[in-house]
Formats: C-alpha cells, sequence, structure tokens
C-alpha cells in the first residue's frame, strides 16, 4: 500500500493541472476577446501617454 500512497499526490496535481490548462485554453478568445483586447489597448494607451509625458522636449 506505500506505492498508492506514493502515487496519489502526483496524480492529484496532475489532475489540477490538466484542468488549470483546459480551464486557460477555453478562456481564451471567444466574447471576452474583443473586451480583453481593448483593456490592453487602453492600459498600454495610459503607459505611453504618460511616459511621453515624462520625458523632456530637449531630449
Amino acid at each position: 500500500m506505500d506505492y498508492v500512497s506514493a502515487l496519489v499526490p502526483p496524480v492529484v496535481m496532475a489532475a489540477f493541472f490538466i484542468g488549470l490548462v483546459v480551464t486557460i485554453v477555453k478562456s481564451q478568445g471567444g466574447d471576452n476577446k474583443a473586451k480583453e483586447d481593448a483593456a490592453v489597448d487602453a492600459a498600454i494607451a495610459r503607459a505611453e501617454a504618460v511616459e511621453q509625458q515624462g520625458t523632456p522636449s530637449g531630449a
């Protein structure tokens, strides 16, 4: 029975990892893709605006 107790933790971790990967893959794209892309574009635009405001005009 020692082999069973030695194999259970890796099998459980593998099952959770597979579930995590499946969840990540399923959540990519679809209805949320446009919303996620818009959020990323807005964050990049804000970062670029802050970067442009922070640079001296003579540089």
